[in-house]
């Protein structure tokens, strides 16, 4: 049945005059209409004051004759005590008991006594009928007793309080006695009375507490914002909704009314699954459970769990629904956030792992194989760990932040961007694109990731290398094209760093070759394949031997000497470097047992073995059981070991110190250098590499001016210094002047197996400097005609080889030294040269000025033809 608009009114009015308003503290003071059960008398009586004044007026008019002074003093006066009724009510509402019966007094059994007595004395005085003063009497007590039905002793009082005065007025002994039984009994009905009203009482407040219970539990529920209830009419319009609802789309409960239930919702938002299910719903006739709707507010996001259920009356016909509902926003954000975890990265918002790996599944699992090609890019930033370790997390967080978004930017829409944790990065190019379309983009990429940034006001480059897979060529399935990115990234990052690299088949080869010198050099720790080689140290004061430095060599029996760098490399990417390292420190320990006292040995430390807790007890271990001197153990660590910079690297080196080993700092100058290193670490040694060695003694180099800065450091620091890889005597002639200490080199000696080290060890300490007297640029091996001019005079030749500062030439004979030509290299080229050295038909010359290499690193005056050679008739043998 269709309701009213009145019907829907009314209702609303029902319910919001029941509702209790939702307070901080409850009012001691009960309610007005509970307050009127408990008092003697009812607030006003305007029918009783109407009734006195209108049986006195009927009286008079009937009677004819005026009431006696004191008849009309005491009617008068009862009419005006009764008049302030409310006041009095007011007044001893609430108050003790003797304050109500005063009260009771004053307006009710006062008046009514004075009623009945002034009535009595006009019936006696001037003889109006009995018969009329017994009916205004009687008037006046039925309505008195039915203002006061609620209090039976209060209807006795006014009874015997208006017929008592006529016993009173009359003097009768017999009506006074009356009056007293009547009392008496009145005192026993009223006292069963009031018993019997008790327990009604009693009985209809446990009825209403039971009625209104699920009600007050209801509208408790919905003042603390946990939920809400609503109902439709059978046009799925509202007759019900709560306020909070109606608070938070900013509007009143009663501007709801009328309107359909979705007007609640923002169906918009919420999505055509929840419309097209809340409007089928409300179509079948239907029940429906916890619906995800957007409530239609302006404000902040809402989101509501609906549920409802048809209503039908006693007729089985429909009638509306009715439903509730509840606060969905906390849980709904939960679950996005939840979501976005498990989707996408939190410190940067890019898709995370998981995410990226999905959308790759999805273009490779399309339906039409024309639409399953994509490209893959791995990237990996360069440097970044630099960053991370000096600037600390916070900076590299920042960091990894403004790379994400210049990714974004440069990629774009050509793909999807992911970070796959660390620094590690990847994206996705859906379609066939061109190769060179894919090379122009990774281009951009890392032309933007290296551009400089601003970290904590401090200057940050890094760089970024980029391994590319693309489908179907290089892979079908997610895991071919990831690892096939992977190994390109590898051969980027190999290529130098800052580049990209396409996959290709014998990148394939190369990982093979990486796993195969994995279990290579696994089966050669097993074999004892591994063995070490010394080189002397020489002290350049004394030309004395002072040491040896352990070199770890590897000879495969199938494949011969194998470099370090590549094996010492595949052990710490292994995890095998911890293995192989403590067996060098002890071996080496062991053979610098069987050396004199005076001569040390050094032992190169990985710095995964530094950052071992247990690396000082594996050294003490090791030279406990050599039993040898702690001092004349050196321990060569390189830069790396402090790119942790915590509390542990600093326990490391106090107790490497309290052992007793020397330490020394390896490779100084190449790696991440800061003087705070040596500020901080107990070194004795600083070694210098060999790279500030090799071309030290050339023309405009710089590298003796960095020795000399790096001794002098050393020196003011109290520490040795030791120059590795010199093999020239000007190189060591140069080391010495800058005053370094130590010397290590092929000048001296090639390193020497444990056994050559013993016999060398036996012929003396003493040291002799054998090799050439310069270094020289390298040389180039060709064959090439010339042509020489001195002073006019061309002479024909061949060169035997060439580097940039020098050439051998054969054909000319017993040429002074000193003597100067302008040889003719190429068609278009010429440089002027002094020979250095002849015997027989061959000569040594220096170029006055270095040739140039270009691009590809190939000298450029021997890529053009060579020069025309001159006939003999023109020609002369130098002589």
């Amino acid at each position: 049945m269709e309701a009213s608009s009145a019907d829907v009114f009314s209702e609303v009015e029902r319910r919001e005059a029941e509702r209790r308003e939702a307070t901080m503290s409850r009012n001691v003071t009960p309610p007005r209409q509970v307050l009127a059960q408990r008092e003697f008398f009812p607030r006003s009586w305007p029918y009783l004051i109407v009734g006195m004044v209108t049986t006195l007026v009927v009286a008079l008019v009937v009677s004819g004759a005026l009431p006696s002074p004191v008849a009309a003093f005491m009617l008068f006066l009862s009419v005006v005590l009764i008049l302030p009724v409310s006041w009095v009510w007011d007044f001893v509402a609430g108050r003790s008991l003797s304050a109500k019966v005063l009260g009771a007094i004053v307006v009710v059994i006062a008046p009514l006594f004075l009623y009945g007595f002034g009535m009595t004395r006009w019936a006696l005085e001037t003889g109006i009928d009995w018969d009329m003063t017994i009916a205004a009497q009687l008037c006046v007590a039925s309505i008195a007793m039915v203002y006061m039905r609620r209090q039976p002793a209060m209807i006795f009082a006014a009874q015997l309080a208006i017929w008592s005065a006529i016993v009173i007025a009359n003097a009768s002994l017999v009506g006074l006695a009356s009056v007293l039984i009547g009392l008496v009994v009145a005192v026993l009905v009223t006292n069963e009375q009031l018993i019997q009203q008790k327990n009604e009482e009693d009985v209809l407040q446990a009825q209403t507490r039971i009625a209104t219970r699920a009600q007050d539990i209801l509208t408790d529920y919905e003042e603390t914002g946990q939920g809400w209830f609503w109902e439709t009419d059978r046009r799925s319009q509202l007759t019900y909704v709560s306020p909070p609802v109606a608070e938070v789309l900013g509007t009143k409960p009663e501007d709801l009314l009328g309107h359909p239930l979705t007007h609640l919702f923002n169906l918009a938002v919420t999505g055509d699954e929840g419309e097209r299910t809340l409007l089928f719903h409300l179509s079948a006739r239907s029940a429906f459970s916890e619906l995800a709707m957007r409530a239609a507010n302006t404000g902040d996001e809402r989101w509501w769990s609906v549920s409802g259920r048809p209503l039908y009356d006693q007729f089985n016909n429909f009638i509306g629904f009715r439903g509730s509902g509840t606060d969905l926003t906390e849980r709904k954000r939960s679950q996005e956030h939840a979501t976005r975890l498990a989707r996408y990265d939190s410190l940067t918002g890019l898709a995370n792992r998981f995410q990226m790996s999905q959308v790759l599944e999805k273009i490779l699992a399309a339906r039409q194989e024309n639409n399953r090609n994509c490209s893959v890019f791995l990237l990996d930033l360069d440097r970044f760990k630099q960053v991370n370790d000096t600037m600390g997390h916070p900076a590299g967080d920042a960091l990894l932040k403004q790379v994400s978004q210049r990714l974004e930017r440069t990629v774009d829409k050509a793909g999807q961007v992911g970070r796959l944790g660390g620094d590690e990065f990847k994206v996705v190019v859906p379609n066939s694109v061109p190769r060179e379309s894919l090379e122009e983009l990774a281009r951009e990429i890392i032309a933007s990731v290296s551009q400089p940034y601003s970290i904590d006001g401090q200057r940050v480059v890094i760089g970024a290398s980029v391994g590319i897979a693309m489908s179907p060529d290089d892979g079908n399935t997610s895991e071919e094209l990831i690892r096939n990115a992977d190994l390109a990234l590898y051969a980027a990052k190999d290529g130098g760093r800052g580049r990209f690299h396409f996959y290709s088949n014998d990148l394939h080869a190369e990982a093979e070759a990486r796993s195969q010198m994995e279990e290579d050099l696994r089966d050669a720790m097993a074999r004892g394949e591994l063995e070490l080689y010394y080189q002397p140290v020489v002290s350049t004061s004394t030309e004395r031997i002072c040491g040896f430095e352990a070199l770890m060599r590897w000879q495969h029996p199938a494949k011969g000497w194998i470099s370090p760098e590549r094996f010492i490399e595949t052990a710490e990417d292994s995890g095998m470097i911890q293995q192989i390292g403590e067996w060098a420190l002890r071996q080496a320990c062991q053979e610098a047992a069987k050396w004199p006292e005076e001569v040390r040995v050094a032992v190169n430390v990985s710095p995964l073995q530094f950052a071992n807790v247990q690396f000082p007890a594996v050294v003490a271990s090791a030279i406990a059981h050599a039993d040898i001197d702690p001092a004349r153990l050196e321990l060569e660590i390189t830069e790396s070991v402090f790119l942790q910079d915590d509390a542990g690297t600093d326990a490391t080196f106090a107790a490497l110190k309290n052992i007793g080993v020397r330490l020394a700092l390896d490779d100084f100058g190449t790696g991440y250098s800061s003087l705070g290193y040596l500020k901080k670490a107990p070194f004795d040694k600083i070694k210098i590499d060999q790279s500030f060695v090799h071309g030290a003694t050339e023309q405009g180099s710089r590298n003796g001016a960095i020795i000399a800065s790096i001794t002098s450091l050393a020196h003011a620091l109290g520490m040795d210094t030791t120059a590795e890889g010199v093999e020239t005597h000007d190189e060591l002639n140069l080391v010495r002047m800058h005053g370094c200490s130590h010397v290590q080199g092929f000048i001296y000696e090639q390193p020497l197996d444990a056994e050559s080290a013993a016999q060398r060890l036996s012929t003396g300490l003493e040291a002799v400097a054998r090799g050439p007297r310069s270094s020289r640029d390298q040389r180039q091996t060709i064959l090439r005609k010339v042509v020489l001019d001195h002073h006019g005079h061309l002479y024909n030749g061949t060169i035997r080889n060439i580097s940039t500062t020098g050439a051998l030439i054969e054909g000319l004979w017993n040429v002074p030294v000193g003597t100067i030509f302008k040889m003719q290299i190429s068609r278009n080229h010429s440089i002027t040269c002094t020979t250095r050295w002849c015997e027989d038909d061959h000569m040594g010359v220096e170029f006055a000025n270095a040739l140039q290499r270009d691009c590809l690193g190939r000298i450029a005056a021997i890529q053009d033809s060579a020069p025309s050679p001159t006939p003999r008739e023109e020609t002369r043998k130098a002589s």
